[in-house]
């Protein structure tokens, strides 16, 4: 017995010299349970200019770690518990902050993983210090496919890449109007906005459209007067592009205020965010591309279906919990932090380890569903890591039988809650 005891004590030594806990034959096969904290780090825009969207993506981790805690922690099968913990700081939605700030997370906090900060830019910049250091990081509030594209082996993507945000929406526009001809695409300047139009706008060509308009704006714009001149003397049947929240909701404001006549409207990331319906009547009939929104099913049966796992709580009992703990609706911002949050989770528990070489070989394999869409990455050497299964759902503002404006899906057909409209 007195070796027993000194055995048990030693082992709770080397868990409290690990930063863990030892509690003896609570794990699998009778062998001690080990308690670690799970270090998890990231930047947020607490302020600056993608302050609305990054707060959604963080409070999505917040619920992540939240639920894990709950559940007793992240389970692996040699009996140690890993409790995610948050190491966070604010980047102010500057990439010279975001890499000082990586910089410290990875040196100074000596954090275990990385999840990303919110925005192409931003991602793009975290990626660079993340895969220098040889650190794993999810992302999820990136979808350029420029980052995706450069051999990285320690960065995996959760959003759909950037390529794939509208050219959905001129299947959508086509199969809601095939006589339309004319299309201005006029978009913000920053990386994200650009890999998505470059991909756009072949594609508008490829079905017989006429891109009559292609402009780019510089981030920060707030007087769109000159673009929207270009696009009323152009005369074209629709408009695609846009950038990030705050633009988006300007130009849509803009172009409802000087009643641009154009049939149809398409822009990226604001139209899905909550906070947009506070243009009002400007904001009826805009569609947006999303990663999520609370209407979309994904489901076991769905997964079922694909031949994969489903993983994680429902997307009912996501958004319950969400506006439990926030007192708001979740944006996809919010799903897609949270989907981070469960990748990783997936990945240590496969891999059965926080080694770094085998959380990725986990992250390589696996292939599954959660209630934001199905999850799975390129392992090609140049794309390694790049969002391939997740696919988008396109959002639309219109007026219930209430008379109030709400979002509806209206694309892909089989998951449309309510049918697509031209504007008026």
């Amino acid at each position: 017995m007195r070796g027993i005891t000194v055995a048990l004590a030693l082992i709770g030594l080397l868990a409290a010299a690990c930063g863990g806990t030892t509690t003896p034959g609570a794990g699998t096969s009778g062998q001690a349970t080990v308690k670690k904290d799970l270090i998890i780090g990231f930047t947020a825009s607490q302020t600056g200019a993608q302050n609305v969207a990054s707060n959604k993506q963080t409070e999505g981790i917040k619920l992540w770690v939240d639920d894990v805690t709950k559940a007793g922690g992240i389970k692996l099968k040699d009996g140690t518990i890993l409790m995610p913990q948050i190491k966070s700081y604010d980047d102010q939605s500057a990439t010279d902050r975001v890499q000082a700030l990586y910089t410290k997370l990875i040196n100074d906090d000596k954090v275990d993983f990385l999840l990303s900060p919110y925005s192409s830019g931003l991602v793009k910049a975290a990626a660079v210090v993340s895969e220098q250091n040889g650190k794993v990081m999810i992302t999820a509030g990136g979808a350029d496919d420029a980052t995706m594209e450069q051999g990285f082996r320690n960065i995996y993507q959760v959003y759909t890449p950037a390529s794939k945000y509208l050219t959905g929406a001129i299947d959508l526009m086509l199969k809601l109007d095939p006589t339309i001809k004319k299309v201005a695409i006029v978009n913000e300047k920053d990386s994200f906005s650009t890999s998505v139009v470059a991909a756009a706008k072949p594609y508008a060509e490829s079905k017989g459209l006429q891109v009559v308009v292609n402009q780019g704006y510089d981030t920060g714009t707030v007087d769109f007067g000159p673009f929207i001149n270009q696009i009323s003397a152009a005369a074209p049947d629709a408009i695609i592009g846009g950038g990030h929240l705050p633009d988006g909701t300007t130009l849509a404001k803009q172009l409802y205020e000087k009643k641009v006549s154009a049939r149809f409207v398409a822009l990226l990331v604001a139209p899905p965010e909550p906070t947009f319906a506070d243009i009002g009547e400007a904001a009826q009939f805009i569609v947006g591309p999303s990663q999520w929104e609370t209407q979309t099913k994904y489901s076991a049966e769905a997964a079922k279906t694909a031949g994969v796992p489903f993983y994680g709580p429902t997307g009912a009992d996501f958004t319950t919990a969400y506006k439990a703990k926030f007192s708001a609706p979740p944006s996809y911002h919010s799903a897609g932090g949270y989907a981070a949050g469960l990748t990783l989770q997936k990945a240590l528990e496969d891999a059965g380890s926080t080694d770094p070489e085998k959380v990725k070989t986990a992250l390589d394999k696996d292939d599954f569903m959660t209630f934001y869409g199905r999850i799975k990455f390129s392992t090609d050497p140049k794309t390694h890591g790049k969002q391939i299964a997740h696919e988008m759902v396109y959002v639309q503002w219109l007026k219930g039988s209430d008379g109030k404006l709400a979002t509806q899906i209206v694309w892909p057909a089989e998951a449309k809650s309510a049918d697509p409209q031209l504007r008026k």
